[in-house]
């Protein structure tokens, strides 16, 4: 399935690729959690066998882009290098040895007339992941979609071609001679745009569609799909820090937050203290001094004359830089507010050693990921213990939060009887 002839149109190459990823998802549901590991593990050596010819992609993937003008933090994020290769294989060896959550039983229960209830996780299909810049993206895709038994369509941004295409073959190679259906992880071989389209048109081919890359790819999938998303937009994530927050502990969560990486989407991008927390002084020191610019409003400017004024946006910004608004609020309603208004509903935290405030934000902040006294740059996957992660979902429906394995499937209900009729 990667080739594609020339006169092939997008709406074609797609469906033809969506009707043999549904065969192939047949294929796969009825393989072992065995099976699926030995063959990942497989994928894993086929990478690491293929180092030189995926390197020699990604050099001229990178002499390409550069000379393209792609900014220093998209050719970083494009780089492979023979750390970043093993790694990425190792990943691949990660997820093979993650709990295999098809077949698990959710909940089970007998009923009054004898008739025993199940629930009991299968895999979702056939799903799209639809990506920009980071090579490492089609084998951490291709292999939590297999793991849990699902078929993938990988379509990955035209910077990345040539890389995508050897890590895929790497691993479609050694995959098919474990027994995987070549079909079950298939490349979109055009870096057309109309083929993301067609992806997003194919109902009743793909089950689902995760975008993964800058606000502009997915705000299109989600104005655009016409099958399910799971995805967030932005993650303009808060702390706060109550009056009886930790001064030191403060401290040094708030510059984890924001500077330890600041274009993850965990990072913290807006403040909120408490107009009764003793030394809001302090924090914004920490964060100036760190190396991050601030933005604040008239009562945060006063406190330090390397504060900037902050906009009506900058409430509404992820920044993804080292850039945060700071706000001081009128305690825990105030802060409760503020996110209400302004979250993008992915990761909030509160910073207090008064459990009851604690618990009281945990409830009522409405996000996929709640924190107590602990950094927003714990929002991943791995972090979780889920191991790699398909992307964070905002959402409320099927999954919320880090997607890993469990995230990719949905569940049946089995009804067992002995002869029952209902009256």
């Amino acid at each position: 399935m990667n080739g594609m002839t020339s006169i092939e149109k997008p709406d074609a190459l797609i469906e033809r690729m969506g009707r043999a990823a549904r065969a192939a998802a047949t294929a796969m549901a009825r393989m072992t959690s065995e099976q699926k590991s030995h063959a990942l593990n497989a994928a894993a050596e086929g990478i690491r066998d293929n180092a030189p010819a995926i390197l020699a992609a990604n050099a001229r993937d990178m002499e390409r882009s550069a000379a393209a003008g792609l900014s220093a933090a998209m050719l970083d994020r494009l780089r492979l290098d023979a750390a970043r290769l093993a790694s990425t294989a190792d990943g691949v060896d990660t997820v093979a040895a993650l709990r295999d959550p098809v077949g698990m039983i959710v909940d089970e229960s007998l009923r009054p007339n004898g008739i025993k209830l199940q629930r009991v996780r299968v895999p979702l299909g056939v799903v799209a992941i639809i990506y920009e810049s980071r090579p490492n993206v089609t084998a951490d895709a291709g292999a939590l979609c297999l793991k849990s038994g699902n078929a993938v369509i990988l379509r990955g941004g035209s910077e990345a071609v040539e890389s995508n295409r050897a890590i895929h073959q790497a691993m479609v190679t050694a995959l098919a001679k474990a027994g995987v259906p070549a079909d079950a992880m298939q490349l979109v071989p055009s870096t057309d745009r109309a083929a993301v389209g067609a992806m997003l048109r194919a109902q009743g081919l793909i089950d689902i569609v995760v975008p993964r890359g800058g606000k502009s790819l997915v705000a299109r999938v989600q104005d655009e799909a016409r099958v399910p998303v799971l995805a967030h937009l932005d993650g303009i994530n808060h702390i706060y820090v109550d009056a009886a927050a930790d001064p030191a502990k403060a401290r040094a969560i708030i510059l984890n937050a924001k500077m330890r990486r600041t274009g993850v989407c965990g990072a913290m991008e807006t403040l909120l203290i408490d107009r009764a927390y003793g030394d809001p002084t302090a924090l914004i020191e920490t964060l100036i001094d760190g190396g991050c610019e601030v933005r604040g409003d008239a009562t945060v400017q006063a406190l330090d004359p390397r504060v900037t004024p902050a906009a009506a946006e900058d409430w509404d910004t992820e920044y993804l830089e080292a850039i945060a608004s700071v706000a001081m609020v009128d305690g825990l309603d105030g802060a409760l507010a503020h996110i209400a208004a302004h979250g993008s509903h992915h990761t909030d935290a509160i910073l207090t050693e008064h459990r009851r405030t604690a618990d009281r934000f945990l409830l009522e902040v409405d996000s996929a990921i709640v924190m107590h006294n602990a950094s927003t740059q714990f929002a991943d996957g791995g972090e979780f213990g889920l191991g790699a992660e398909i992307g964070i979902s905002t959402g409320r429906l099927h999954a919320r939060g880090p997607v890993a394995l469990e995230g990719l499937t949905t569940y049946k209900w089995l009804v067992r009887g002995t002869g029952q009729t209902r009256p």
